[in-house]
């Protein structure tokens, strides 16, 4: 009772991780039909030996710190893995950068947009994301502990400043903030720039000011869950490397 172009869409829905009862609804195409044309694929290809860690290290770094941020690594219902980017509909170069990290950390992987509201999730299917973010675990992440690998390590350590654009733009931002000040007896506001990076698990914070001070970034604990870098040199240093979302 459904043409093959309905057929196609609806298992295409599936592939990019949706539940059948999203494509259910979008397509109009019952679940049990769904359920019934998986069932009538082919098996997936079987896996390959696990790779070892990604020759672009600048780009894995930036890729790195996206995942710890707003990134997530879950299960195929028929093997393998899917990567998940949380990316918001303000930062579409955001939504690029993500893109073209991952097709530079894994070659020849297909990479592809399922939009939700007000974001978008970027997403791509391998066999084998969890080796390469071994912080991969059930549960959220600041519910237990992150930890880098020693190669993840190495590769922050020789490439800081990707790993901290990729926390920035993950869970961070550039903001101006203001205040007053008396001058020659007049009060005038002043304004100056600040970056901002909230995250609830302390691992990451660890590793995000870990990161900085190996850069000379001075920062400083604004409240529970901020880290907030406002002195002038390190803004500048800030700005030169990282930048405002966009």
């Amino acid at each position: 009772m459904y043409d093959i172009s309905t057929r196609k869409r609806a298992l295409a829905l599936v592939a990019q991780g949706r539940s059948l009862n999203s494509v259910s609804r979008e397509t109009g195409v019952s679940r049990a039909a769904i359920r019934s044309w998986q069932d009538r694929l082919e098996p997936l290809p079987r896996m390959s030996p696990p790779p070892g860690p990604p020759s672009d290290t600048g780009a894995y770094a930036y890729l790195l710190g996206l995942y710890l941020g707003d990134g997530c690594v879950s299960p195929h219902p028929r093997g393998g893995y899917y990567l998940r980017i949380a990316c918001a509909d303000a930062w579409p170069g955001l939504m690029q950068m993500c893109r073209e990290a991952i097709t530079r950390v894994r070659p020849g992987v297909r990479v592809h947009t399922v939009r939700k509201q007000g974001c978008a999730m970027v997403t791509s299917y391998y066999p084998h994301w969890p080796a390469l973010f071994p912080q991969h675990g059930p549960g959220k992440k600041h519910e237990r502990p992150i930890a880098l690998a020693a190669w993840q390590q190495e590769m922050v350590d020789a490439h800081p400043w990707e790993f901290i654009r990729g926390l920035i733009h993950s869970d961070g931002c550039r903001v101006t903030n203001w205040t007053t000040r008396l001058v020659d007896g007049e009060r005038k506001r002043y304004e100056y720039p600040r970056y901002f990076f909230t995250n609830v698990s302390e691992d990451i914070v660890r590793l995000f000011t870990d990161a900085l001070e190996r850069v000379h970034v001075e920062w400083r604990r604004a409240n529970n869950r901020n880290i907030s870098v406002a002195r002038k040199a390190s803004v500048a240093l800030m700005d030169a490397h990282v930048g405002p979302k966009y």
